[in-house]
Order: structure tokens, then sequence, then C-alpha cells
């Protein structure tokens, strides 16, 4: 059996830059800095102060305030960034093709926010007083649970949970869906909303994120010599994936074509990447065979670039491994400069970062780079914007205990 062509039709963000599409956009164009000091709890007592907070949301311009009550900030991100993706695509979700439309997600961690507040309840007040939707509330899975409650989708639905690399195994799995016939649309991405004081007290002792507080919007520096750690974002990127032909009989706008995914695990420690990057040398590999594009066919790399020391330096060299004698043509950014790093939600954020890339001719910049670090030899858009005709473009996402998933996007040419 032939496999379908897949493109994307619709595109939704929530993210610490901007939000909707063109607020997403918007952001990317003018290389804007999403990272403060956090708001959003008192960070006094934290080794780490700042993040990418999404500061400029409300959800029940989305859904009603009792739906709004009963979900997590992760899964109100979620249905927001969907409704838009679908209002984007211009697509109708009705009992002639509801099952012919699953959902594919990507969360980390879930309810943290939610967690947090009830394990306070309990503590305080007794396990009586406890939420009877903490449970719905916090699960991983409400990501596309309430998405299809939300839009009607009754096709396969499912969400991942593979640390930072989730929200590109659901596209990729969303692509996987959609080639074998199983959908004929996928509404797919990643979300998350871990900017909480639990999860930061766990990174901070994990001695993860940047502790450079004096400076927050300078902290998130990939690839520089002198980075020391992430710093936490927020948000949702969902896009919607349609089969060409389905695309087109009803005359959709496509944005680009997914054309290659590819996944891989490390198998060598539960935090730190592979010495050399090999996992994730072999998903990018993967990767452009299931495109069916050689290395001199891709234009730009969207790096995990997490700004910490290890994965910088070792995601540079897997990229020499794949790429040979073109890494030194390809522009390589990450845009988690600018939006810090949305765990679960990164992939599908950074997906449509490529899908800019492609549509718009401008490559985003990594920010914060001043200091080369001689083992990140490439080049990564230093500070500002980069025009440049982007042909195809792929998304890299690593995640804790060696997950690797990496995506590719190409121009649409029918």
């Amino acid at each position: 059996m032939l496999a379908h062509r897949v493109v994307v039709t619709g595109i939704g963000a929530i993210t610490p830059i901007g939000n909707g599409k063109d607020g997403f956009f918007d952001g990317l164009r003018s290389g804007k800095n999403g990272i403060d000091r956090v708001s959003s709890f008192d960070v006094s007592q934290f080794r780490t102060q700042m993040a990418g907070e999404v500061r400029e949301f409300d959800p029940e311009q989305f859904m009603s305030p009792r739906e709004a009550y009963r979900m997590d900030r992760f899964a109100q991100f979620g249905v927001a960034a969907a409704r838009m993706a679908l209002a984007d695509a211009g697509l109708e979700i009705n009992d002639a093709n509801s099952t012919r439309v699953g959902v594919m997600m990507g969360c980390g961690i879930g309810g943290m926010r939610t967690f947090e507040d009830q394990v306070r309840v309990m503590l305080q007040e007794g396990p009586r007083r406890v939420s009877p939707f903490f449970v719905p509330m916090m699960i991983a899975n409400m990501a596309s649970g309430q998405i299809s409650i939300a839009t009607g989708a009754k096709g396969p639905n499912a969400t991942l949970t593979t640390a930072c690399a989730a929200a590109t195994h659901a596209i990729g799995e969303a692509l996987r869906t959609l080639r074998c016939g199983d959908a004929d649309v996928m509404i797919a991405g990643g979300t998350e909303a871990a900017v909480t004081p639990m999860s930061f007290a766990g990174f901070c002792a994990l001695r993860a994120m940047s502790r450079r507080n004096d400076d927050p919007k300078s902290a998130m520096r990939p690839f520089d010599k002198d980075r020391d750690g992430f710093v936490m974002g927020e948000g949702s990127g969902v896009i919607i994936l349609e089969t060409l032909e389905h695309a087109l009989d009803r005359g959709a706008h496509i944005y680009a074509e997914l054309a290659g995914y590819g996944l891989s695990a490390d198998a060598y420690h539960i935090v730190e990447p592979a010495p050399g990057g090999d996992g994730a040398a072999y998903a990018m590999s993967m990767a452009l065979r299931d495109a069916g594009l050689q290395p001199e066919d891709i234009d730009y790399i969207n790096a995990h670039g997490t700004s910490t020391i290890l994965n910088d330096k070792y995601e540079t060299a897997a990229i020499r491994s794949v790429f040979g004698d073109h890494a030194r043509s390809l522009l390589v950014s990450s845009t988690k400069s600018m939006t810090g790093h949305l765990l679960g939600a990164a992939g599908g954020v950074e997906a449509i970062a490529c899908i800019f890339a492609i549509t718009e001719g401008i490559v985003p910049p990594t920010i914060n780079y001043t200091t080369p670090d001689p083992e990140c030899d490439l080049d990564y858009v230093p500070n500002t914007p980069r025009r440049r005709e982007v042909r195809a473009a792929l998304s890299n996402s690593f995640g804790f205990g060696g997950h690797n998933a990496v995506i590719v996007f190409k121009r649409f040419e029918e």
C-alpha cells in the first residue's frame, strides 16, 4: 500500500513570546526574549529564579469558566492551541468526519500545579478535602483527552510522555497514523505548564537550570561558551496534519509537508546524553531516510539546544557526524533561547518554528550568543534572524532517559 503524503494546514501556539500563529511568528521574526523573573510564585529561596512564562493567557477566551475550572493549566494551553489550529485550518469537525480526526499530544509532566495544590489541601485539611477533579486534572493524558472532548475528534487518540522529546514523538506518530490510513486529520503537538515550585525545586536539585539570576534575560544562551543550564518555559504548540488528498479535496491552505520521522534511544544514562551524540545522530539519519532526503537537502536545523554543557556539545557533534561537510553550510538555531525550554511541549513549538522558516524565508536566531565555544562550531544564527530560502528543515528533540525524536518538514510541492 502506498503511504499517504502528509501536510500541515493549521497552526496554534501559546508561548512566552506570543500567542497564536501571528503572535508567535512576530516573536520569532523579531528575536523576542520571553524570559524574565518568575511572577507566579515566590522564587526567592530557589537557585534559579527565572522562566519563560505565558503572561497573557485567559482560558475563558477558549472555553467556558466551568471547563477552565476543571482543567489544569497544561490542558488549558493544549485546548487553546488546538482550537487556534483548527480555526487556522478552516476545519470543522462534525458527525460525518469525527472518527477520521485524531489527536496525538506530547506532555512531559502533566498537571503539576494541580498536584502541588491538592497535596497542600490534603496536608492542611485532610484527605477528604482533596478535589474529586484532582486525578482527571493531573494525569498527563488529559492533554489529548480534553482536546478530543473540546473538539469532538473521535479518531486515534494518545498522549506521549517521553520527557522533552514528547511533542516531537507525538507529531511523528501522528505522521505514521496518517500515512497508514487510520485517520484523515490529526491534531498533533505538545503542551506543558510546569513552572511551579516543586518542578523548580527538582530541576534545581539536579543543577540543570541556569543560575544567572542577576540578569534573567541573558540566562538562556544555547551553544555559548558561558552557558550554565536551561531556563524552563511553558506553553503549547499544535499543528493540524492532513493527508494530502484530504487537504486538496477541501481546498485547504498548505504550509509545508511533514516528510520524515526518526527516533532512537541513547541506552546510556537517565539524564545525560550519550557521549558524541550517537543516539541523536541515529535519529537524524533515520528521519532523513524516512523523508527520502540527503543531508545536503536540509537548510535549517531547529536544534534541541538546551543551553546545558553536555547537550549542546554532543548535539553539535551529532550534527557534524550526520551532515559531514554540509554542516558548515547549515543554519542551526535554538529558539529555546527566546522561549525557554518548554519540556514536553518544546517539540510542538519548535515544529512551528521550522514551518515559519520554510514559509517566511526567515531563520529564527539563537539569542544571547556572545562567546563562541570551540566545541560548538556551527553557524547558530547568533542574535539576529536571518533571511534565507529554506527548502527543508529538521527539528531535534532529546529527552531524559535517552529518548531522541527528529522530524523533517519540507516546502510543499504538488
